[in-house]
């Protein structure tokens, strides 16, 4: 059998699921033989061989990446970091997460010390320069969280009301121009931190804090006697997990497992992951045209 010939077959059997058969009844390469089939120098022989992943992520940020009333390591960051252990070993636990700061999200990918950065990173041009990003798992974007009992909690009722309507965000040079592209008359608060800017909504000082939208559903999840969601949302942003350039096999590997995980057959672990951090359902996969 040619080598164009196996690695077909190795795609076809462990990357991709039999309408009728189910996941459960293909055959599968052991670690072995698929680290046989990669090419020399990819990073996926060695996940598989050494029967661990390793992801750079972090500990601090709800809902992304954060510890429980356990201790334990939870969020959609790490979710996506136990789909992609599933994918390599068929087993969501064989994953070590190594805690790490923002600012060593590309230096630990790009020197080794991670096989991937999973924690809520921007895809941008000017980093992709740098490192490989993903296909994206999550589509950020600005959103308005308000209060429950406020007189002005939907947007339609914040942009009714004008000049009156005050909105809070984190101090930045593109701050006005951000509200003011979905509130061309609102006041703009910008206040130095982010925990800032939701007190000042929780203090009445103003009408609407302008945040993440995961944080906005994260809030309301959790507390809707406190916060509400306006159900104004813009400025998309996407986040990819974050691997070293130069090795095509690990990139199309992590590619087809989040795919699969978000839009296939095996999307049990996003789907729980998004409602719980969310608090909403994952719009219905509708088999047919290809909508990935």
């Amino acid at each position: 059998m040619t080598e164009s010939k196996q690695r077909r077959e190795f795609l076809k059997f462990s990357a991709t699921g039999l309408a009728l058969a189910g996941a459960a009844g293909l055959t599968t390469l052991n670690a072995q033989q698929a680290a046989a089939q990669a090419a020399s120098g990819s990073l996926l022989p060695t996940v598989l061989e050494r029967g661990t992943l390793r992801v750079g992520t972090g500990s601090t940020n709800a809902p992304w990446h954060f510890e429980n009333d356990a201790g334990e390591l939870v969020g959609m960051d790490v979710t996506m970091g136990r789909i992609l252990a599933k994918a390599l070993f068929d087993d969501e636990t064989k994953v070590e997460f190594i805690k790490q700061d923002a600012a060593q999200r590309i230096p630990n990918v790009t020197t080794g010390q991670v096989d991937i950065t999973i924690q809520f990173m921007t895809m941008s041009s000017a980093r992709a320069q740098v490192i490989a990003f993903s296909r994206p798992y999550y589509v950020e974007g600005v959103a308005l969280l308000t209060r429950p009992d406020a007189q002005e909690k939907t947007f339609d009722q914040l942009l009714a009301k004008g000049s009156g309507t005050r909105v809070s965000i984190l101090q930045n040079v593109d701050a006005d121009t951000a509200i003011h592209e979905v509130l061309p008359d609102a006041q703009v608060l910008q206040i130095d931190t982010q925990a800032n800017v939701i007190q000042a909504l929780e203090a009445g000082r103003a009408d609407a804090a302008a945040v993440d939208l995961s944080t906005v559903r994260w809030l309301v999840a959790r507390t809707p006697d406190r916060y509400f969601d306006s159900g104004k949302s813009w400025r998309s942003m996407l986040y990819g997990a974050a691997m070293r350039q130069g090795d095509p096999d690990w990139l199309q590997f992590v590619n087809t497992a989040f795919t699969i995980g978000i839009f296939g057959h095996e999307t049990a672990l996003y789907d729980a992951a998004f409602k719980e951090y969310f608090g909403a359902q994952v719009p219905e996969r509708k088999p047919g045209f290809p909508s990935v």
